[in-house]
């Protein structure tokens, strides 16, 4: 088992197996199972690539040889930061046939985030594209490479750099199936082992890691499938990032591998470029988020193409308004699905037969009937039904510890294994309503920015004496941030200015601040705590002021 790691007590992981909540497989075995089943189904479709089962099985089998004759082994962490593109799906599957670890790093973080990533993982490998969106990652890959002790080699879709590795060549090589069979035969992958560590909202500081093993995962893709209603005949689309645990198994692609369905990547959540391959492709499943919804709804692009095929737009990350559940139900006449949960295991989703208000209102019900879910005061005592709290999830995909975090661990769970989540939710029944966070963040559109992260960045700036970021609330995203912040001395700092300082930080572009307001003092608490409710008041006060002025 893998040091810094804490699995489940050996009585839960008896009653989890014999409840068949834990099948005993490793995820590459998963999918293998599937591929047995469906051999020539089409697996996953990529442009004008169209992968079947037995193709996409023939090619991890020959990357997880490559891998391993690489000198990767099992335990070994590596962080893998692709785009959606198939190759991703290779490398994630190669690297849990063998035992390593992928970390789930997003393309849009950069040189900070990464290097926190590969530090606090111990990662060996970096996997990369060669350029995305003109950002050319290997230059980002070279400095880590030299910096960070425990890594030893870059690997490269497209063209790699000097001392970087070719990943598409190591996919591409012919191999016999003698030279597979002998690599891989002695490998034994433990399902109770760690198979994934995906990244925490990060809602205090840098990303915490967050290890989930092959039996809590396979459950996670499986159960959240389930109640997306997927089997061999679905067709999702996969538009928001494949690293981020709502598009790899909540349900996502894994929660469609283990069903025997098809995954359509999509190059961009344009209305147009979407719903014209909702009608090629005949894609029954989308998984979404409130930004993108609302642009659909706010497009004409509905009107000109075929979606009869489309079955469920699901919404993720952020809470979609009863409003605009409403439109999609009339608009693209499909069924609105909210999934709301965390990484960190608990998922709950509505369903298509749940009571209106469930359907409208609500941020669904747990997927899994051994899903404990408490509501906490701030003293840590239930409350009853009704009654706003903190929500506490234990269960048999949700996580006993962070990995190699015994500071946070103390705080982030309880003493009998509860997680706590820092989302304030009202509880009926099953049903879950949420109603926002307890921790210091801002949700731009599902992406979670640690305020505390921005502030000790922006304190940087020489100019700055106090800095305090809040969220303004905007009609796309939700929320974005703004930075209230005191100069020294009282010297002008000009927006423009702030930004090209952040930038140098190598930082993800969402979490830059995206207005600044300089004031000469902030409203502060009798010991001096800066009061952030105002701060927000303030700002939401000037938008809505502005928004009416627009309008006028």
């Amino acid at each position: 088992m893998l040091s810094g790691y804490t699995p489940w007590s050996e009585e839960s992981a008896r009653r989890y197996r014999a409840k068949g909540y834990w099948e005993n497989i490793g995820i590459a075995e998963m999918v293998k199972r599937t591929i047995g089943r469906y051999p020539e189904k089409v697996a996953l479709v990529a442009g004008n690539q169209r992968i079947t089962y037995r193709q996409l099985g023939e090619t991890v089998e020959r990357l997880a040889c490559r891998l391993v004759e690489a000198g990767l082994r099992q335990h070994d962490r590596v962080v893998l930061q692709l785009p959606n593109i198939p190759e991703f799906v290779y490398a994630y599957l190669a690297l849990t046939r063998i035992g390593a670890i992928p970390v789930m790093a997003l393309r849009a973080h950069r040189e900070t985030e990464v290097r926190h990533f590969i530090d606090a993982s111990g990662a060996v490998a970096y996997v990369i594209q060669d350029v995305v969106n003109r950002f050319d990652y290997r230059p980002m890959a070279q400095t880590l490479l030299a910096e960070c002790p425990s890594l030893k080699s870059v690997l490269v879709v497209g063209e790699p750099a000097e001392g970087q590795h070719s990943l598409s060549q190591m996919i591409e090589e012919e191999l016999s199936p003698e030279r597979i069979s002998a690599t891989l035969q002695r490998i034994h992958v433990d399902p109770a082992d760690v198979a994934t560590m995906l990244l925490s909202g990060g809602t205090t500081s840098l990303s915490k890691l967050i290890p989930r093993s092959h039996d809590d995962y396979i459950l996670n893709a499986r159960l959240c499938g389930q109640a997306a209603g997927f089997d061999e005949n679905t067709v999702f689309m996969a538009i928001l990032p494949l690293g981020h645990n709502y598009n790899l198994a909540s349900p996502g692609i894994l929660g469609v591998f283990y069903h025997g369905g098809t995954v359509v990547l999509a190059s961009s959540g344009d209305a147009d470029e979407v719903f014209e391959l909702v009608e090629r492709e005949r894609v029954s499943v989308i998984a979404s988020v409130v930004p993108l919804i609302s642009n659909w709804l706010n497009s004409d692009a509905a009107e000109k193409y075929d979606l009869t095929s489309l079955k469920v737009v699901q919404n993720g990350g952020a809470r979609l308004a009863p409003e605009l559940r409403k439109r999609v139900l009339q608009r693209l006449k499909c069924f609105p699905q909210e999934v709301y949960g965390t990484a960190e295991g608990l998922i709950n989703m509505t369903r298509i037969d749940d009571p209106e208000r469930a359907v409208l209102e609500s941020s669904g019900a747990p997927v899994c009937e051994d899903d404990e879910l408490k509501v906490l005061d701030e003293f840590g005592e239930e409350v009853p039904d009704g009654m706003p709290g903190e929500l506490a999830t234990r269960g048999p995909y949700t996580i006993r510890s962070y990995f190699n975090a015994p500071e946070v661990n103390r705080t982030a769970f309880t003493a009998d294994g509860f997680y706590l989540m820092g989302d304030i939710v009202r509880k009926e029944g099953r049903y879950v309503f949420a109603e926002g966070r307890k921790k210091d963040f801002i949700n731009r559109g599902g992406e979670k920015i640690s305020c505390e992260e921005i502030e000790n960045l922006i304190l940087q700036h020489p100019k700055v004496f106090q800095v305090s970021l809040v969220a303004m609330p905007d009609e796309t995203f939700g929320e974005k941030a703004c930075a209230f912040v005191r100069t020294k001395s009282g010297v002008p700092l000009a927006f423009d200015e702030l930004i090209d300082f952040l930038r140098a930080k190598k930082i993800a572009s969402f979490k830059l601040p995206e207005r600044l307001e300089v004031v000469a003092a902030f409203p502060v608490s009798p010991v001096g705590k800066i009061l952030k409710r105002e701060l927000r008041e303030t700002i939401a006060a000037k938008v809505a002021a502005e928004s009416a002025s627009l309008v006028d």
